[in-house]
C-alpha cells in the first residue's frame, strides 16, 4: 500500500469519526496553548489555536468537511462547559444586588455589541463576495 493510498484512507476515516475530528479540534486548541506559552504572545491559547486552524482551512490543508461533525457536537453540548459556572455563583450573594446587576448589564451589553459587530462584518462580507462573484 502505498503512502498515498494510506493517506487516503486516513482521510475517509477523519471525515466519519466524530471523536478524531473532536481530537483534532483539541490538538489546534493545545497547539495554540503551545505558541503562547513559548512565545510569550499575550493572546490566550484558544484563540491563537483557532487562527491555526483557520489558516489550516484558507491554504486547503485541512478540508472544512473534515471538522464538520466535531464542530457540530461540541456546538450542540456547549451547554456542559458552562454548567460549572453556575455554583461558583451561587457562592457569591454579592452577585444577587447592585453589583450583579451592573455585571448583568455588562454581559447583556456586550454580547449585543459583539452580535451587531459580527452581523455587519458577516454582511459586508457577503456583499464583498457577491460582487467578487458577479465580477
Amino acid at each position: 500500500m502505498s503512502l498515498h493510498d494510506m493517506s487516503v484512507m486516513a482521510r475517509r476515516q477523519w471525515r466519519h469519526h466524530r471523536l478524531v475530528q473532536i481530537a483534532m479540534l483539541m490538538l489546534a486548541w493545545g497547539l495554540g496553548e503551545a505558541l503562547v506559552r513559548l512565545s510569550g504572545l499575550p493572546l490566550p491559547g484558544g484563540i491563537v489555536g483557532m487562527a491555526l486552524l483557520l489558516l489550516a482551512l484558507t491554504t486547503g490543508w485541512i478540508q472544512l468537511g473534515s471538522l464538520r461533525q466535531g464542530a457540530r457536537w461540541f456546538l450542540a453540548e456547549m451547554l456542559l462547559f458552562f454548567v460549572p459556572a453556575v455554583p461558583a455563583v451561587l457562592d457569591h450573594p454579592e452577585l444577587f444586588g447592585w453589583l450583579g446587576m451592573k455585571i448583568l448589564a455588562v454581559i447583556i451589553l456586550g454580547t449585543m455589541t459583539v452580535m451587531a459587530v459580527t452581523s455587519v462584518v458577516v454582511d459586508i462580507t457577503l456583499r464583498l463576495a457577491h460582487r467578487h462573484t458577479a465580477a
